[in-house]
């Protein structure tokens, strides 16, 4: 005897080997033998098992599901009595069996009830399942035609109004995106390459931007009315500046890079009768118009700091606003001034601060400076304009670094690399952290900040701190010590049209020197927000400035057409660009010493998704030095 049973949602056919009261031993047409339970029994009969599957799925092939439908009232039924019923007679093994697998075959027009019983789906019920799949065939070919389009690199018309949505924010359950991911798949490319290739990403460089904006901008994206990247700013009443401030009587210069809009930092000196040196290192003062709880300090606690990279940067604050405050050549401008008397050894003798408004004659730029200012021209006079008074804070921050510890004459020389971009055409120009330029700007800042941290703490006003005491710099409105920098507190003072930490320790140092209550306190936690907020932010903004420049290195090589770059060896199979900080895996390096040149080939470089695949070709004949990873101190940076 055969039997015709359900097992696992399949019809099978079998010989029945034992037949018991609840289970039978079956063996199937290639030998195999089972135990079925006898409930999952839906015929027996004595034809032949060879060939009776193929004979019942070829007879279910000639029945018609409507019909089959039509014949079956309201009540559950047994696919037996609806086979009767259907061929007018006792349906035979093959008959019966093929009524089954239709019945099976059609879950819209059939529910199953049990093995071998089913219900009619009820007219209206019907209907719409009907109209459902024939809605689904349709979005499946809808489909099919778009992934066509996609892997022909063409742009669906239907997707440029999603543009937007299907690149950043994309619904998975989307058509188009279900178009998109299945052109990836048949295709070998990542979804991102998909939407590349077919024009919805028009460039790289554009949709990294994007990323970022639609991550820590997402209220709007685009660009301000002077065509920077970002959003634009909500708005706001102008700060109204104060002009019963003491004019100071010394002349200001700044030093900053070519490309820096925000200049909010000067220097000056002034000979004294006793024959000491006056410092003056003057602060842009913006915090005595942009006051707490107003617009323009909702829009500084938001966005929190300047955003940097390549070519552009995202301003805390509107051009309107930084512009009445900015250190700008020709200009007399409220300064928040700390005054640092010296002897000419350099020894230190005084420190005033002082709110008052500076006159600003110069803005000295890097570019055009550091031809006049470098270690080749400390010994003699180069000529420049400023060349004594940059001597002489020059050689007042050495003895600076030298007290705090940090004076190393023997240390090689680190480098910055600064990326100019004009019309999509990017130049990376090293520059040797450490030049005299950079010292004196930063041992400079460096004391300032210290020195009013300092100022906080003993007048017991609460302030914001960098601080390093276990190897990790972190935030904190306890003045620790900064092991890094050397000094016992350190508090980011210098840089308030840029920072938000900087502007908060501004207002309650010029409510210390005005000796009014400070805007904040340690014990309201309003500090505590904006150190957690600020920590978060910054890392985000630095992480981005990172990839952009990452970005522009690979758009470099691909700008100037290299097939071949040089490289030293980091560390492992790691190597370092030469003419740049890009470091990347060259899998194929074989195992050479820290420090050794080496001559890849440029095997694929794709800006999108930032990969730069290399071969080693040669190791370069030359002294080997090996080099050690770079300690960054990041307040060198950043002051």
């Amino acid at each position: 005897m055969q039997v015709f049973y359900e097992e696992d949602s399949q019809f099978k056919v079998a010989t029945v080997m034992t037949d018991n009261a609840g289970s039978l031993q079956v063996e199937s047409a290639s030998g195999k033998r089972s135990k079925i339970k006898a409930a999952n029994v839906l015929l027996r009969f004595e034809l032949a098992p060879q060939g009776f599957m193929d004979a019942a799925a070829g007879e279910a092939e000639k029945l018609e599901v409507e019909f089959l439908w039509e014949c079956c009232g309201e009540p559950e039924f047994w696919f037996e009595d609806l086979a009767a019923e259907y061929y007018g007679k006792k349906p035979s093994p093959i008959e019966a069996a093929a009524t089954a697998i239709k019945l099976h075959s059609a879950p819209i027009y059939f529910y199953r009830k049990g093995k071998g019983r089913y219900k009619a789906a009820p007219a209206e019920t019907l209907k719409l399942a009907l109209a459902a799949v024939e809605r689904k065939k349709l979005q499946a070919e809808q489909v099919a035609i778009w992934v066509q389009q996609l892997n022909n690199k063409t742009l669906p018309e239907a997707f440029i109004n999603k543009a937007d949505s299907l690149v950043y924010h994309p619904d998975k359950n989307s058509l188009e995106w279900k178009a998109i991911d299945e052109a990836a798949q048949t295709s070998g490319r990542l979804a991102l390459t998909v939407m590349h290739d077919c024009g919805l990403i028009h460039n790289a460089h554009d949709y990294h931007l994007g990323a970022f904006l639609r991550e820590m901008f997402p209220q709007k994206t685009g660009s301000d009315k002077n065509g920077q990247a970002g959003t634009d700013f909500p708005a706001y009443d102008m700060p109204k500046i104060p002009d019963d401030l003491p004019l100071a009587n010394v002349a200001c210069f700044s030093i900053d890079d070519a490309t820096t809009t925000e200049i909010d930092d000067a220097f000056s000196l002034e000979t004294l009768s006793n024959g000491n040196t006056r410092v003056g290192v003057h602060i842009a003062a913006p915090s005595l118009a942009v006051l707490p709880e107003s617009a323009l300090d909702a829009m500084v606690l938001s966005r929190l700091s300047t955003v940097y990279m390549p070519g552009n940067k995202i301003t805390m604050l509107p051009d309107d606003v930084v512009k009445p405050f900015s250190l700008d050549a020709g200009e007399t401008r409220p300064a928040l001034s700390l005054y640092v008397e010296m002897t000419p050894a350099f020894e230190i003798v005084a420190n005033e601060t002082k709110l008052e408004k500076i006159k600003v004659a110069a803005n000295l730029r890097h570019d055009a400076l550091e031809p006049f200012f470098n270690v080749n021209t400390l010994a003699a006079n180069s000529g420049h304009a400023y060349w004594p008074q940059l001597k002489c804070l020059f050689e007042f921050a050495e003895s600076l670094e030298k007290a705090r510890g940090k004076h190393n004459p023997n240390q090689s020389p680190q480098i910055d690399y600064n990326f100019y971009v004009t019309d999509g055409i990017v130049n990376i120009v090293a520059r040797e952290r450490g030049s005299p330029m950079d010292k004196l700007v930063a041992e400079l800042m460096i004391y300032a900040n210290s020195h009013w941290g300092r100022l906080l703490k003993e007048a017991n006003i609460a302030g914001i701190y960098r601080a390093q005491t276990g190897g990790k710099v972190f935030m904190t409105h306890v003045a620790e010590p900064h092991q890094g920098l050397g000094v016992a507190q350190y508090a980011w003072c210098t840089s308030p049209l840029r920072r938000a930490v900087d502007l908060v320790n501004q207002r309650q140092l010029i409510a210390m020197l005005n000796q009014q209550t400070a805007p904040y306190n340690a014990a309201d936690g309003k500090l505590n927000v904006i150190i957690r907020n600020f920590d978060q932010t910054y890392n985000a903004y630095s992480e981005f400035q990172t990839r952009m420049e990452r970005y522009w290195c690979l758009q470099y090589l691909i700008q100037e057409k290299l097939t071949e770059v040089t490289a030293t060896i980091w560390r492992d199979n790691l190597v370092r660009i030469d003419g740049m900080f890009y470091i990347t895996k060259v899998p194929s390096l074989p195992e050479l010493k820290v420090g050794t040149k080496v001559l890849l080939e440029i095997k694929h470089i794709d800006t999108l998704l930032m990969e730069l695949s290399c071969k080693f070709k040669a190791a370069i004949p030359s002294e080997i030095n090996e080099v050690a990873e770079i300690e960054v101190i990041e307040e060198s940076v950043e002051i």
